[in-house]
């Protein structure tokens, strides 16, 4: 019988520069703010960790009015989470083994940074490798592109997964800014890509795979990550 996670890690993304655009962007406030609360409020130790490590990139756009919820209204109140985000470890001090799952917020950021990060992909092969855990929320599946499973081939061949949306990058006018789509990219490595309606809740579990749609998903697929961990 599997424990219960204790210690799950929360990789946030280091990059700060909307492709060519001249904005701003980084990791999604929303998807970090509720599984943050969802591992906490489940006795759960959580270590935020990122390429640069220190404060990460807050996307702008996630920090507006209509992107704001009760989970992101608490942490604007909780100090503790605050000094926590503004204080991650760097991505090539994290040791996987001290780590019973690991969770990537999304935004648009992961997908410069993390999707080509030598450190990121060998941390995912680790957890992968020791059947551990691993979710993703919106645009995080992202940084899947180029981790391979234990077989050699890519780790979303022939899994179920979903992630941030054509239509749902269309719908926000970034779809030829971003370096590769979400959608389109889990579909050519072979992966099974299956989605919800645009901006609802749409949580995928393949084995020990936990991928959410967008950030309307972001808490449920951190439940299920706990879930997962403990089967």
């Amino acid at each position: 019988l599997m424990q219960p996670a204790k210690k799950v890690l929360m990789l946030h993304t280091s990059h700060d520069q909307l492709g060519n655009t001249g904005r701003k962007t980084g990791f999604w406030l929303e998807e970090f703010a509720a599984p943050y609360y969802v591992f906490t409020d489940a006795g759960v130790r959580v270590t935020l960790a990122s390429p640069a490590g220190g404060q990460p990139p807050l996307d702008p756009k996630s920090d507006e009015p209509d992107s704001q919820t009760a989970l992101t209204a608490r942490f604007k109140q909780d100090t503790a989470a605050q000094k926590a985000l503004a204080n991650t470890v760097q991505l090539s001090h994290v040791d996987p083994a001290d780590f019973d799952a690991v969770f990537y917020p999304g935004g648009h950021g992961p997908l410069w940074d993390l999707a080509e990060s030598r450190d990121s992909i060998a941390l995912i092969e680790a957890f992968d490798r020791a059947g551990k855990p691993i979710g993703f929320v919106c645009h995080a599946p992202g940084v899947l592109r180029h981790v391979n499973g234990a077989h050699g081939s890519p780790l979303v061949k022939g899994r179920h997964v979903t992630g941030f949306s054509n239509s749902e990058e269309a719908a926000v006018e970034l779809t030829d800014i971003v370096p590769f789509l979400v959608e389109d990219e889990l579909a050519r490595l072979g992966g099974h890509y299956e989605k919800g309606a645009d901006w609802g809740q749409y949580v995928v579990t393949d084995g020990k795979l936990v991928t959410g749609q967008n950030p309307a998903s972001s808490e449920e697929a951190a439940r299920e990550l706990l879930r997962v961990a403990a089967r």
